[in-house]
């Protein structure tokens, strides 16, 4: 009787702070993810489809990390409407799985296909010798196919544990944090250490040798180079701030969800703020399409700012009229 006592006593004392976030904090922050990940990535995909031929090797690279983005945002109406309905899922197992493995698998892609750009920066850095071989396409296409491979080896097994929970006549599509079986949490652990901390080791290796490399001297301080150091600097930073709190976070949240109502509650609810914090990497992703290179921040303008469209209409309009009045010039003029 004492043991029911507490147990009514702690669960009239436990917070639904989680519950409120998941109504009013997920669907604000998702919808904003999703109009500026898919107007950005449409963007970007366009501007190098249309406006940057031929591609190079991290050319490559960008459009399939911009794909990777795409996929994921197309994701969130469901998850928005989905939490501002207070959680019920009427879309059935199939979509359910798809929705939650589309958020890994953009996670994971991406954060090899930001590895992959540290790992080129670097040897171009390093070896500048090697800078033409490293940019020639073949390269981007083995890097994309070997992250596209990884990344299903990696997240398909979550297909087998994320399913519909159906509880007070509700149904719930679970995050994987939530989903996992407890003895599987070994999984969780090695997703985090292959997944996450060993492309974190590789990214900050290169940028340890690209700081390094360009602290020798003016002969290695080019634009070309520093501009590497500047992308390999947003990587790291997509990695610490996005990534980081993400992985911690849901580590804490699987462990915890046997502990007591409050501690398992409140721990959710700081989870909770990270997973859209993870999707937050996309906003930076666009950032790096414009640093990694002149080429793309120039079609980039070229496209979207009138003035330089102006500019360009009476460039055309004046070598136009110079042409036509050049023959009826007077010849002592």
């Amino acid at each position: 009787m004492a043991a029911s006592n507490l147990d009514y006593e702690e669960h009239l004392n436990c917070t639904d702070v989680d519950q409120r976030m998941k109504r009013y904090y997920l669907p604000v922050c998702y919808s904003v993810i999703f109009v500026v990940g898919l107007v950005g990535n449409i963007t970007a995909i366009s501007i190098y489809l249309t406006k940057l031929r031929p591609w190079k090797s991290s050319s490559i690279i960008m459009v399939n990390l911009a794909l990777t983005d795409l996929l994921y945002v197309l994701s969130l109406p469901f998850l928005v409407y989905y939490y501002s309905n207070g959680e019920s899922w009427t879309l059935g197992d199939f979509m359910c799985r798809f929705v939650r493995f589309g958020f890994h698998f953009n996670l994971y892609g991406s954060i090899l296909f930001l590895t992959c750009l540290a790992v080129f920066r670097y040897v171009v850095v390093i070896q500048p010798l090697r800078a033409a071989q490293v940019q020639q396409k073949v390269w981007g296409i083995v890097a994309c196919t070997a992250v596209w491979i990884i990344t299903a080896a990696e997240v398909t097994p979550m297909l087998t544990m994320i399913s519909l929970d159906k509880r007070n006549n509700k149904t719930y599509c679970l995050d994987f944090a939530s989903a996992i079986p407890v003895h599987l949490r070994w999984y969780g652990r090695l997703l985090t250490a292959i997944g996450f901390l060993l492309p974190l080791v590789v990214v900050f290796m290169c940028y340890i040798g690209i700081v390094k490399q360009l602290a020798k001297g003016l002969s290695t301080s080019s634009p070309f180079r520093k501009r590497a150091r500047c992308v390999t600097v947003l990587i790291l930073v997509v990695f610490v701030v996005c990534f980081l709190p993400y992985h911690i976070l849901r580590v804490l949240r699987i462990e915890t969800r046997t502990m007591s109502c409050t501690v398992e509650r409140i721990v959710h609810a700081v989870y909770i703020i990270s997973r859209p914090l993870a999707g937050v990497n996309t906003f930076f992703n666009l950032a790096l399409y414009t640093l990694s290179g002149d080429k793309f921040r120039r079609a980039f303008i070229s496209t979207f700012y009138p003035e330089y469209w102006l500019t360009k209409a009476r460039s055309v309009l004046h070598l136009a009229i110079n042409s036509k009045a050049g023959p009826d010039m007077p010849a002592d003029h």
